[in-house]
């Protein structure tokens, strides 16, 4: 164990200085829930391992590690000097506060970073690049980033892949099959209209020059409907050349959002102007990115990687906001150096549960374009538009040139108030936002709470917010007592046997769960009377009141019951569900006895319902209630979106964008404190990484 530290002025906390008083400290924390006993379990292995290493390494290197679980992928010290309670995400779900342990700012107080600095100066255990140290520093002249050495290699590693791929299609691209684009987009998409410039005809040509593109955009604007006449494009170009069709493959990072993808694409494909030959080419089937990768159980590894690559000639990856770094470190390593990889998503959604924002971090230049006078050149030969003068940029980066952001939604128009509520968020203007939930939107309703107890939640979960009426379910914003009608008026005869009646009992199924889309309670934590815990507790209680279910507390809590919607929480590759399907217990007769069976949509048009035992679900939880963060890759006909009493390091800009959006056709903002959504919509998420700056030679 290593001794005080004499470098360390007296007058700084005793942890600066004395290793003892440090693993003291950290002690604290993990009682206190603040750091991982992960994060704690490095300190004392380094510290074992290597004599005489200085408190203020150590303690950086815990709170780097800590730093993995709140989505960064390094441990920014400048940043954490700045405001060092964000080092640990104080305050955490559940902790009012009280008699806490010494905060990072106590602890912090006193420390510049040059002697942070200092102390990393260890051959042992930090580096400043490859090697075997187990930390890397990066420093740029206003910082220095600390990593853990796994994740500055998948940093490292992304880098260069995208660098590569991007030099290739600056080299080969531009010049090239303009005509041939011109004349396939003009029959995928019309003859260009040329008062107004077409993004997705636009994204169409830039991805097609590249072997990686990205394109972007908000809800409602497309993105789906531009990659299906990208892959149009790709195969008409194939088909003319005479050249065997490429060979495309969908995927997605859950399996909530891959079924979503393949029913959005197989909608998308039956309107192509082509015919059937061409159509065909064009895949249907979505998988997830572990089932590509082919994930080994109980392990990080995959069975595809650099020495066992993939074979493909086209990935589409969609929902990229929520991939991870390491998840697209492992993608690209399976991707051989031909295939090309277009990645779809919204920039502004919340990033990965995971370490790295990494579409967020390559879009952040997306919104002004910064093409080159070249592409704006090229870009007019090939979609017949003129690109508008404040996208071209001479300075343009070659990223910019593989990004296309889709600027038009055609989901929410100008009298959408969701979609007017979206931009005022997105833009951080609290004074904008309120601006938009006083206009009177017919397609949003703000509810602000008094206290714990306000009443105003029981005719939000059980109607939407509107009286109870069952002939009006579909023609206002429906509520929970929906889906539970359904299960009741739609269910099979009592006595039709789940055997000799599936396919009566797949129907039902289908409409249950269809009719559960139609509304979902999201929030922003997982504790407290305000987090999931709370608020399925609260609802179940709700819903029995209005005898919809039968339930006591207990099994509210813990048990099953009909009507239950639960979601798994982690692959289950022997029962073919994935983190993040949602089903919904239901009863059915099998051998005379009434029994429940948790019915899982499949995407599969063959098998509309898998049927699955309660008995044989492990990682599930009730989702009354669930969380933004889990929400993401789906879509609720009546989103109600409730934010806490209190602040917290989870409650963002984009928690509140991606929430809102979730919304297909009407949105309910609920704030439990008056004041809560000014806080939220000024607070970004800053995750650190330098994968901004490296790619785009900017700060």
């Amino acid at each position: 164990m290593s001794q005080p530290d004499d470098a360390i002025h007296d007058s700084a906390h005793p942890a600066l200085g004395d290793t003892q008083a440090l693993l003291d400290l950290l002690e604290s924390w993990v009682a206190r829930d603040w750091l991982r006993g992960l994060d704690r379990a490095l300190v004392r292995f380094l510290d074992a391992e290597v004599e005489n290493t200085p408190p203020l390494l150590l303690l950086g290197a815990a709170l780097a590690s800590h730093q993995l679980g709140h989505g960064h992928v390094c441990l920014d010290l400048a940043a954490t000097l700045a405001e060092p309670n964000l080092a640990l995400s104080l305050p955490p779900e559940g902790d009012a506060m009280s008699d806490p342990p010494p905060l990072p700012e106590e602890v912090l107080a006193t420390l510049t970073l040059n002697e942070w600095q200092s102390a990393l100066e260890h051959v042992d255990l930090v580096g400043h690049g490859p090697g075997n140290s187990p930390l890397v520093r990066v420093d740029d002249g206003r910082t220095t980033r600390l990593y853990l050495r796994r994740y500055w290699q998948y940093e490292q590693s992304l880098h260069t892949d995208i660098g590569r791929r991007l030099a290739r299609a600056d080299s080969n691209a531009l010049g090239k099959d303009a005509a041939l684009i011109r004349t396939t987009l003009d029959t995928l998409f019309g003859e260009p209209d040329t008062s107004t410039f077409n993004w997705q005809r636009a994204a169409c040509a830039l991805a097609a020059q590249r072997s990686f593109a990205i394109i972007t955009g908000g809800p409602g604007t497309g993105k789906t409907t531009t990659v299906v006449r990208l892959l149009a494009l790709l195969q008409t170009r194939q088909r003319d050349a005479g050249i065997t069709p490429l060979d495309i493959h969908l995927a997605a990072p859950t399996g909530k959002a891959a079924a979503r993808l393949s029913e959005s694409i197989a909608h998308q494909v039956g309107s192509l102007p082509l015919d059937e030959t061409l159509r065909a080419t064009i895949p249907l089937a979505v998988t997830t990115l572990h089932r590509l990768l082919g994930a080994r159980p109980d392990t990080r590894h995959f069975r595809h990687h650099a020495d066992n690559p993939l074979s493909l000639d086209v990935l589409v990856i969609d929902e990229a906001s929520m991939v991870d770094i390491e998840m697209l470190t492992a993608v690209l390593s399976a991707l051989p150096a031909r295939t090309r990889l277009v990645l779809l998503g919204d920039k502004d959604q919340l990033a990965s549960v995971e370490a790295g924002a990494i579409l967020g971090d390559l879009c952040h230049r997306a919104d002004a374009g910064h093409y080159t006078p070249n592409t704006a050149q090229w870009l007019e030969q090939a979609t017949g538009q003129l690109l508008p003068e404040g996208y071209v940029d001479p300075d343009g980066q070659p990223l910019d040139q593989a990004i296309a952001m889709l600027h038009e939604s055609y989901r929410f128009d100008a009298q959408s108030g969701i979609g007017q509520l979206a931009q005022a968020v997105n833009r951080s203007a609290p004074d904008e936002v309120r601006t938009v939930l006083s206009q009177g939107y017919a397609d949003l309703r703000h509810l602000v709470l008094d206290g714990e107890s306000d009443s105003a939640l029981k005719p939000l979960v059980l109607d939407g917010g509107a009286p109870h009426d069952a002939q009006a379910a579909t023609a206002q914003p429906a509520g929970y007592r929906h889906y539970l009608n359904v299960m009741q008026t739609q269910r099979p005869h009592r006595e039709a046997d789940f055997t000799l009646h599936t396919e009566d009992y797949t129907a039902w199924a289908v409409a249950v769960l269809g009719a559960y889309g139609d509304f979902q309670l999201l929030c922003a934590l997982r504790k407290g009377v305000w987090g999931i815990e709370g608020l399925n507790l609260r609802v179940g209680k709700t819903l029995r009141q209005a005898k919809l279910i039968e339930a006591s507390d207990a099994t509210l809590e813990h048990g099953w019951f009909e009507g239950r919607p639960v979601m798994v929480t982690q692959n289950d590759y022997g029962l073919k569900l994935m983190n993040g399907d949602i089903g919904v217990a239901l009863e059915v007769m099998e051998a005379g006895e009434t029994r429940l069976r948790v019915a899982f949509p499949t995407g599969d048009p063959e098998t509309l319902i898998r049927w699955v035992l309660p008995s044989r679900l492990d990682a599930i939880e009730t989702v009354f209630a669930m969380t933004v963060h889990k929400s993401q890759g789906s879509e609720f006909r009546h989103a109600a979106l409730l934010l806490p009493s209190r602040p917290s390091p989870v409650l963002t800009r984009e928690l509140v964008y991606t929430g809102l959006t979730r919304a297909r056709q009407w949105l309910t903002l609920i704030e439990a404190r008056r004041g809560i959504l000014d806080e939220a919509v000024t607070r970004q998420v800053l995750r650190a990484s330098g994968k901004r700056d490296a790619l785009t030679g900017t700060t």
